[in-house]
């Protein structure tokens, strides 16, 4: 079925990433982890940046400033990077990050543009996704009865029904609807509505987009033709974030193809911040040399 496509690579990019076989899309990777129960180490309460002289495809220009608290790094194709350690003072770290992400998408305008008029068009279809599923529930009980009276007429029809313990499957033309524990989807030609769990995806193959929310707000992910805008972040007691805006081609006004960031620190900081904007087409070398810098500083 085309129309699950879009929330199949949405899903994807939760765990591993999607590849648009046509090859205009550049390929992004997402992980996502747990400061709680993944074993992973208490972060570390850092003074000044370690910053050396290269990290994977990344080498720094100059000396690392007088304050420690900045360095920057230079990548393929002009890619830059920025390592930050920043104070909260008090504050959280949510503000702080989200001026990141501010001055970063203004550097992507047009992607940012269009990933901002799909959101707003997404609030409009959430709630009537919503109440569609309401109806596919109703409409899935009177065709449970349809199929029985036909089947036992021996009538032909363009329905499949499935119903068994904890499973239910309705599927006419091109609507279909289905039930499992835990799972439930609404398809209806080329939209789809999908929650697993706590995850929500609504998909839209006639638009191109993909909108992906976990019901924490851990995981966020809108995704249309030309640009995509996802953000992660760990549970716990820690800052374990990140941050990307993509776009299939460069931006016409900065050149630029991606900016994000890697962030980590205490909870009530410093936080170590690497920004990240590049035109490279294989981001992932550049944010997993981020990655790297932020972690040799506060640990992972």
């Amino acid at each position: 079925m085309h129309h699950l496509l879009w929330p199949v690579c949405a899903l994807a990019l939760l765990t591993a990433g999607c590849d648009d076989s046509g090859g205009s899309s550049s390929k992004v990777r997402i992980t996502t982890s747990s400061s709680d129960n993944d074993g992973k180490g208490v972060l570390k309460v850092v003074d000044a940046l370690q910053c050396p002289q290269t990290q994977g495809v990344l080498t720094r220009k100059g000396s690392a400033w007088a304050d420690g608290a900045t360095c920057i790094y230079s990548g393929p194709r002009g890619a830059e990077v920025t390592l930050h350690l920043v104070p909260l003072n008090g504050g959280s770290s949510q503000e702080a990050l989200k001026a990141f992400e501010d001055k970063l998408a203004a550097d992507l305008p047009q992607a940012l543009a269009e990933v901002r008029a799909g959101e707003a068009r997404n609030q409009a279809k959430a709630a009537r996704a919503d109440a569609e599923a309401a109806r596919a529930d109703a409409e899935m009980a009177r065709a449970e009865a349809e199929a029985a009276r036909a089947e036992a007429h021996g009538e032909p029809g363009s329905t499949a029904h499935v119903s068994a313990p904890g499973v239910r499957i309705e599927a006419q033309d091109d609507k279909a609807t289905v039930r499992l524990p835990g799972m439930r989807i609404d398809a209806d030609g080329d939209r789809a509505n999908i929650k697993i769990g706590g995850i929500t995806i609504r998909a839209d193959d006639s638009s191109s987009q993909v909108n992906v929310r976990s019901k924490d707000n851990a995981v966020s992910i809108d995704a249309h033709e030309g640009a995509a805008r996802i953000r992660t972040s760990a549970p716990g007691q820690a800052v374990r974030a990140t941050f990307l805006m993509t776009t299939n081609g460069a931006d016409a006004e900065t050149g630029w193809r991606m900016v994000g960031y890697e962030a980590r620190g205490p909870v009530g900081g410093p936080i170590v911040v690497a920004t990240v904007r590049t035109k490279d087409r294989n981001e992932n070398r550049i944010m997993d040399a981020a990655k790297a810098l932020v972690t040799l500083n506060v640990g992972d």
